[in-house]
């Protein structure tokens, strides 16, 4: 019920916080619930109907639009019908199976009877409340990765890390993606990053399960252009940069962000980012890739800073692309691959 709360708030303005929890638990029910039932039978008997015939029915006067009220700030090419339509819907569970794991996974999930859908060979997606670890070695066998953010490898593809490539994951977060760099070579000279003390803990035990052992780990904060390190020399070959933003394409995993989030930030989150990347590119060697990765919505956290890039480093963009996710119950990311000049 607080999920269909924050997921529907917005279409209710000022009415009891009572009336919007029953009102997004029936926007949010695709089937007849019980506590819906005691409350509201009569809606219980039309949770089949479409989302906008629910909104008409409760006479809100207002659309399926109204769900998502920054539309003005999205990225080009995004269908905002169907990207508010998303955030009425629990997105799934995504598994990346790693190399050699394909038929061992397999095996295990139909073993122990869990529900899922074959995306692609390596792409498994399964009810976002699937107790996953009690079925398999996680981060050995297979990484708990968003579909969106698994397509992010095709453009690590396109520059193939060789053998002594220096890459650096200056955002590294909990690592998923140096495990897909180090999936794609594991011979790579991988350092990896984070301004946060214990993500950096977490990503130690998630890269012991996941069998590399050989990196360089460093705390650093690059929106001070002075934490720099030594050890860089301007040598790396790739940088991936999945920088710090809105999150406005995972709004419907965290659908609080729809009430509270204020415009404002989008800015301050793009001025955060220019700083992480311009302090980041001093380490790119020529030659080098940048990639570049949100999982923002934004056009100013998207397009807007691919266009900063380009003119204040004379990057050359080889391909970028919004990864939308919102019409396979996935989160919408953006990804640009740019490459410094010789």
């Amino acid at each position: 019920m607080c999920y269909g709360y924050f997921r529907t708030a917005r279409l209710f303005g000022g009415e009891s916080t009572a009336d919007k929890l029953i009102k997004g638990l029936f926007l949010c029910s695709t089937v007849p619930d019980e506590m819906l039932q005691q409350l509201k039978p009569e809606w219980n008997e039309k949770t089949n109907l479409l989302p906008e015939e629910k909104i008409s029915l409760l006479s809100t006067g207002k659309t399926m639009e109204h769900l998502f009220p920054f539309a003005d700030e999205l990225s080009q090419g995004i269908n905002i019908s169907q990207f508010s339509l998303s955030h009425l819907i629990q997105p799934d569970l995504f598994l990346r199976i790693r190399p050699g794991y394909e038929k061992i996974v397999i095996q295990k999930l139909k073993t122990a009877g869990v529900s899922y859908q074959r995306v692609h060979h390596s792409c498994i997606a399964l009810p976002n409340a699937t107790k996953i670890e009690d079925v398999i070695e996680l981060n050995k066998e297979a990484v708990v990765q968003d579909y969106s953010s698994q397509q992010v490898g095709e453009f690590l593809g396109l520059v193939r890390p060789g053998r002594s490539d220096r890459v650096w994951d200056c955002c590294a977060g909990s690592g998923g993606k140096s495990i897909m760099a180090f999936d794609l070579n594991p011979k790579i000279e991988l350092t990896v990053s984070d301004v946060r003390e214990s993500i950096l803990v977490n990503l130690k035990k998630r890269f012991e399960k996941a069998g590399i052992r050989k990196y360089e780990s460093l705390m650093l904060d690059l929106s001070d252009e002075n934490s720099q390190h030594s050890i860089f020399n301007n040598q790396q070959s790739i940088i991936i940069a999945d920088v710090p933003c809105t999150g406005s394409g995972t709004w419907g995993r965290t659908p609080e962000q729809l009430c509270y989030f204020k415009r404002g930030k989008i800015e301050e989150y793009a001025l955060l980012q220019r700083k992480i990347v311009s302090n980041a590119l001093l380490q790119l060697k020529p030659g080098g890739h940048l990639l570049y990765i949100t999982c923002s919505a934004f056009k100013k956290e998207n397009e807007e800073m691919v266009d900063f890039l380009k003119t204040k480093f004379e990057l050359q963009l080889i391909k970028m692309e919004l990864l939308k996710g919102y019409d396979k119950k996935a989160d919408t990311m953006f990804v640009a691959l740019l490459q410094k000049q010789l």
